[in-house]
């Protein structure tokens, strides 16, 4: 018996030293506090406004995702002396009206931030993007698959990119009739509403598309992004601006890495992580990595509105919140219930809480109340209750 107290007493003794010896580990990759350029838009060579991000990176232990680089001096400039400012519009983004620029020469960006280092893309050639011939769906047993139809007559392009912003019209579960004014309950007024709204999403993987084995440079219902039937973007009207960039074929491998980096990797069976050699560097110090890639080109662009009409009638959405209505408070028909709407109705009327009547057979006596949460009666939770410019 005493030697069975030893042993388990030196396997405690042995459990517990590991605990005690545990020491936390901090990889250099976490710790290390290298605030890395990131640089991030293309120059627009036409009519269009050139947009510039400028952000640092952050170690992984970090709180925020980014940091904005703020009060540099950003210009576009051409191997042939002509400059171009851009304008700082805050949050890391600089900004040019239309360039207009000269096709025949090369252009790259010059940077100097507000600790005087300096940064400096590449020349680029201008790269000049062929119209999209469509923007289009397939309707499919679980959703709608969009799509891309693009080609250069020419032969000259071979290489894309493209990115999205989509817009969708959408309800609320309820609609809320009444609102507090602080006082008393009111009708509440149009611009006031909250049962229609839309919201605006932009396209988080990047699509790419090579023609160079092809004999044709033709590409064919490119893959876009998928709905599925019961999304809240198809309930009313949805809509998608796809926006084509022609790349050189080394922007359009520095692309595909990244690509490949952020979407490709994770499992026992991905490949490995690849550096990504952009064309952007730093002048004042070679040795330290910059992030990006910097083409210069026109943008193409095409919008295309699908209705709830032109889907399978069949198809319903899916509502992201459970809810119910709640009867808070019946009147009977009796004066002093309004007495107790000032005193209990009002409060919530005015902050979480949508109020309802509830009306006898004609609509017009006011029975009771009933309330629904904020998020299942105000649709300005998820959206915006004005349309934008060009919904139509």
């Amino acid at each position: 018996m005493k030697a069975k107290r030893i042993y388990f007493g030196a396997i405690l003794l042995f459990i517990m030293a590991a605990i005690c010896c545990k020491k936390p580990y901090a990889p250099t990759i976490v710790s290390t506090n290298n605030h890395y350029l990131v640089v991030e838009g293309i120059i627009n060579s036409g009519s269009d406004s050139t947009f510039i991000k400028l952000n640092r990176t952050v170690k992984l232990s970090d709180s925020v995702n980014h940091m904005a680089e703020l009060g540099a001096r950003v210009t576009v400039e051409s191997d042939q002396g002509a400059v171009y400012q851009l304008s700082e519009l805050g949050n890391g983004i600089y900004a040019s009206v239309g360039l207009n620029l000269d096709n025949s020469q090369k252009y790259h960006l010059h940077i100097i931030t507000s600790d005087n280092k300096e940064y400096r893309s590449d020349d680029e050639v201008v790269k000049v993007t062929p119209p999209i011939d469509s923007v289009g769906y397939t309707v499919k047993s679980n959703g709608i698959q969009l799509y891309v139809n693009t080609h250069d007559p020419n032969n000259n392009t071979r290489y894309y990119r493209w990115e999205y912003s989509e817009t969708w019209n959408f309800h609320a579960k309820y609609g809320s009739g009444l609102m507090s004014d602080g006082t008393k309950l009111i009708v509440r007024p149009v611009d006031k509403q909250i049962y229609t709204c839309w919201a605006t999403d932009s396209s988080s993987t990047i699509l790419l598309g090579s023609t160079k084995a092809l004999a044709q440079d033709v590409v064919y219902q490119s893959p876009l992004t998928q709905i599925g039937s019961t999304s809240e973007r198809l309930e009313t009207k949805y809509s998608i601006l796809v926006k084509e960039y022609s790349l050189t074929s080394e922007a359009y491998t520095f692309w595909q890495n990244l690509k490949t980096n952020n979407e490709q990797l994770g499992t026992i069976f991905s490949v490995m992580p690849s550096e990504l050699p952009g064309n952007i560097h730093c002048v004042t110090n070679p040795s330290e990595p910059v992030i990006g890639y910097v083409s210069v080109g026109t943008v193409q662009q095409k919008r295309i509105f699908i209705s709830e009409q032109q889907l399978p009638q069949t198809w319903f959405p899916v509502y992201p919140y459970d809810c119910t209505l709640d009867s808070l408070l019946f009147c009977h028909g009796v004066t002093p219930c309004q007495n107790d709407v000032a005193d209990f109705l009002i409060p919530l009327g005015s902050k979480e809480y949508a109020v309802y009547p509830i009306t006898d057979k004609t609509g017009v006596l006011i029975l009771g109340y009933a309330s629904a949460d904020a998020e299942c009666a105000d649709c300005t939770i998820r959206g915006v209750n004005k349309p934008p410019q060009f919904w139509k």
